[in-house]
């Protein structure tokens, strides 16, 4: 039952599912209020508070915090990881730089506040900071700035930062006269939203923001700890990715394991590396293959042609090593580091990367997989176009067949089943998963509606994924 201490072991059978389910709910939301994600959720998240605050700092060195108003957990990064991008969106539309600074300047005018602001008095405040950033800006004539104020106001009403009392958000965007809104902030959701690993003023980089690769804890644990974040953090996980003792720690029967009791998801290993399958398709932010729109369909028939050429001509393919993450995730750190200012760093107390983090030590091994060049990949997409019709795809991608394989190809690779590479893509071992899937338009009725677009919840999916190798290679 919930009241039990220890290990999730000791959660009682019978209880482990809803225990599971409550998991994976604080796992794939940002926060948790009596109305988000939905009512309910938040009694069902409660009841294992203090079995998960546990397990989650244990296993993964996560921080739970649960009042009987919200649930938060504070995570651990090992590294930047460009794919989050849906954290920061509305109706689906990740937030751009314009609103990812505006969303930091209000969360800081916020500390300022009453609890009482109206949005008038709350633009005044905001202002003269986003002035004072070079490249940024606001003004108020400039309908692009207001949609981006609008954007994010939403999206710390929708997470209950804020809450609309009196007037609307889009009258004022329309500049209505008189128009504007009253919100009531709540601090304690704006405190627990931000919660760096450091005081932002104390950074000479944004590695400062990851975990603390020699904090806490003995290697043995730290190392474990990190092995299970990998695993949660990531659609798949190769070894040539890792330092030695990770890739050890993950080749090893028992941390895997361990996350799939707690999670309730399935471990699937090969021969190069191990994930986490979630039959369900919900623990996840970009779920694959499913029922999606053109773009994940296109990408699932994509690697089934891929599949078919390695079947044909697996030795006449361009095998190539895979670069390192390592240096990939270097020249991320580099390019977010330009942005970093120079002024209000407080250096007595700054935090200096010594490049000891694990993104930095070697990879255990190398692994040399197939590229699939530029030019066989768009004769793939017209195959598609021809097997299917250019009628089955929506207006824009009709007369943009490249960009449509551009678009399934960023997909793929934030899936990590291709690495993109000069002239082509590098397949990796986890996309001969798919390696069966089929295409099917549905049989339907004349609405006017093309099966590739707007339709597309209504279809059946793009196929069944085989059956992973146990153990096996990809050759």
């Amino acid at each position: 039952m919930a009241g039990r201490r220890g290990s999730v072991r000791t959660v009682d059978p019978a209880d482990l599912g809803s225990y599971q389910q409550a998991v994976r709910r604080v796992l794939t939301c940002d926060l948790i209020t009596a109305s988000r994600p939905r009512p309910g959720a938040l009694d069902q998240v409660l009841r294992w508070a203090d079995q998960m605050a546990q397990d989650l700092r244990a296993l993964f060195g996560y921080t739970l915090i649960a009042t009987t108003d919200h649930v938060r957990l504070v995570r651990e990064l090992d590294e930047l990881d460009p794919t989050q991008r849906q954290v920061f969106s509305r109706r689906g539309r990740p937030f751009d730089r314009r609103r990812l600074a505006y969303l930091c300047l209000l969360m800081a005018c916020f500390q300022r506040s009453q609890i009482e602001i109206s949005l008038g008095d709350l633009v005044r405040q905001f202002t003269p900071a986003a002035n004072a950033v070079e490249g940024l800006g606001y003004d108020p004539t400039d309908s692009t700035h207001k949609a981006a104020l609008v954007d994010v106001a939403h999206w710390l009403l929708d997470r209950g930062a804020l809450h609309l009392s009196d007037g609307s958000l889009e009258a004022w965007a329309r500049g209505g006269e008189q128009a504007d809104a009253l919100f009531d902030v709540d601090h304690d959701v704006c405190e627990i939203l931000f919660r760096p690993a450091r005081p932002v003023q104390h950074l000479g980089s944004v590695t400062g923001l990851l975990s603390d690769a020699a904090a806490g804890g003995s290697r043995r644990e730290r190392t474990a700890q990190r092995a299970r974040r990998l695993l949660l953090e990531h659609p798949a996980v190769y070894y040539a990715d890792l330092d030695a003792d990770t890739a050890a720690a993950l080749r090893a029967r028992g941390l895997a394991e361990e996350v799939a009791r707690v999670t309730g998801l399935t471990v699937e290993r090969r021969a190069e590396g191990v994930l986490l399958a979630d039959p369900g398709g919900l623990f996840t932010d970009r779920p694959f293959p499913g029922r999606g729109g053109a773009v994940t369909r296109t990408a699932g028939l994509l690697l089934a042609q891929m599949a078919d050429l390695f079947e044909t001509s697996w030795a006449a393919l361009v095998h190539m090593e895979v670069p390192p993450r390592s240096d990939e995730h270097a020249d991320l750190v580099r390019l977010v580091d330009a942005g970093l200012p120079r002024h209000g760093v407080v250096g007595e107390l700054a935090w200096t990367d010594t490049g000891d983090g694990a993104a930095a030590v070697p990879a255990a091994d190398s692994q040399r997989v197939p590229l699939v060049e530029r030019g066989r990949l768009e004769d793939m997409v017209a195959d598609l176009f021809a097997e299917f019709g250019a009628a089955s795809f929506t207006n824009a991608w009709q007369q943009d067949p490249h960009g449509l394989l551009d678009a399934a190809l960023a997909l793929l690779a934030d899936l990590r089943l291709v690495r993109p590479v000069p002239g082509g893509v590098l397949v990796m071992p986890a996309a001969l998963r798919y390696r069966n899937i089929q295409g099917a338009l549905p049989e339907r009725e004349d609405t006017g509606h093309l099966p590739f677009g707007t339709l597309d919840a209504h279809a059946p999916a793009s196929g069944a994924p085989a059956a992973p190798d146990s153990e096996g290679t990809t050759a």
